[in-house]
């Protein structure tokens, strides 16, 4: 049968994605890119704001009207949190929990009246990953979150920390780099947690994906900033594993990162990203920041902006605070209002774009191995784009471009003029 699979919010969703994916070819039914098309639609769902569970529904909704006569299967956090209303309302067929989404695939099969191939008819396929035009695929390496942050919503979703074997994950990576896959990311939950159910932790995890396979490039979601032991950065040692890292901030200010229940103080932090820029040169750190969170001050403010300048990041994800019901930060006293908000995410949105550019500028002259990946065409030109081992985006004329999934030693030479990304000369 058509399968139609969709996805929304984080890198671990997409991860799911992928893995669901893998095993409907691997039953002998058919990836499609439109829903029109499919027997069956999959919607992993996300609920880290109230802006995602609107996407969600909105989407849920138009999957429906698209494919008015298959079936619709829905799980992931918006419907864990019961947000996107009833399975009658939207018209799902199915609704898959989180702490299910391991038998998705046999649980569509089984409940759904999809007819299978036998399995001698099916012949080996490439992963889902090439019908999107990625060469970068998203290892799912645990579930769950032991931490309580007082505006996350995603913990209480996603239930209890669940690590997967170190084998099953090595055996995933294997398969998707003889399909041609060059890069990974380990995602999940909570990354840095990996390991706490099974005697096990990411490091080790990192140091068996690099003894047991032969992806040439290997990267990490985004990892709180606690969970990094001591000597970390010394797997960087190996040119394999990605100079690049998103460690969420949130707050630049000491008192707010109290309230939000973080467990990593400014300085901490700030230690830990000299660390990390010592290891290897060029080394990126991205981040998130959540603007106006309960209590917020002018003064809190101030202190994150000067931190946020101090330290300096290759790119910043500025959320506005979004309150979900059911979590601590929703009923705290000194909500902002949103005009406080939005001023301020406008504020850190330039010093961003700016840190941005100024990181890139750095750069230029500079000699990079770059994975291209993507093409943009318009009426004037054709350009392809790609990204260098510390995540730099770069982009050359399809003219001149390799094939897409080729790692090419590239030159940065100029910044773009809205500053996003590196023109880069082969």
């Amino acid at each position: 049968m058509n399968i139609h699979l969709r996805a929304l919010g984080c890198r671990l969703n997409e991860a799911e994605l992928e893995s669901w994916a893998l095993e409907f070819r691997n039953a002998g039914h058919q990836l499609v890119n439109q829903a029109a098309d499919a027997d069956v639609t999959v919607v992993n769902t996300c609920a880290v704001t109230r802006e995602a569970v609107r996407k969600s529904r909105k989407l849920i909704n138009r999957l429906r009207r698209e494919s008015p006569y298959g079936k619709l299967v829905v799980s992931g956090c918006a419907v864990a949190t019961g947000e996107t209303g009833t399975a009658s309302d939207l018209g799902i067929d199915l609704i898959i929990n989180n702490s299910q989404k391991k038998e998705l695939v046999k649980t569509v099969t089984d409940t759904l009246p999809i007819s299978i191939m036998p399995e001698g008819a099916t012949l080996p396929a490439e992963s889902s990953l090439f019908a999107r035009n990625r060469q970068r695929a998203f290892i799912k390496i645990q579930d769950g979150c032991r931490y309580r942050c007082t505006y996350c919503i995603v913990t209480m979703a996603r239930g209890e920390e669940q690590s997967r074997p170190v084998n099953e994950i090595i055996d995933e990576v294997n398969q998707l780099h003889a399909q041609g896959v060059q890069e990974i990311v380990l995602t999940g939950v909570h990354v840095g947690g990996y390991g706490s159910d099974i005697q096990s932790n990411l490091t080790a995890l990192v140091k068996q994906l690099l003894q047991h396979t032969d992806i040439p490039r290997i990267r990490f979601a985004s990892v709180e900033p606690w969970d990094l032991g001591e000597g970390f950065f010394t797997l960087f040692e190996n040119p394999r594993l990605m100079p690049h890292m998103h460690l969420p901030l949130q707050s630049g200010s000491d008192a707010i990162l109290r309230r939000m229940a973080r467990r990593c103080k400014t300085t901490e932090f700030s230690t830990l990203v000299t660390e990390a820029r010592a290891s290897v040169p060029g080394f990126n750190i991205t981040t998130d920041i959540i603007v106006g969170f309960p209590g917020e001050t002018e003064a809190h403010w101030r202190e994150t902006v000067e931190c946020i300048e101090s330290i300096g990041f290759g790119h910043i994800h500025v959320f506005s605070f979004s309150a979900r019901q059911g979590t601590k930060a929703a009923s705290m006293d000194q909500q902002i209002d949103e005009n406080t908000k939005k001023s301020r995410s406008a504020e850190l949105r330039s010093i961003a774009d700016r840190q941005r550019s100024e990181f890139i500028e750095r750069q230029l002259n500079s000699t990079a191995n770059v994975l291209w990946e993507s093409h943009s065409s318009s009426e004037e030109n054709s350009q392809v784009f790609g990204y260098t081992e510390n995540y730099t985006r770069v982009c050359t004329s399809a003219a001149s471009a390799p094939a897409a999934g080729g790692i090419v030693p590239c030159k940065l030479k100029a910044l773009e003029p809205q500053g996003k990304y590196a023109m880069v000369a082969m």
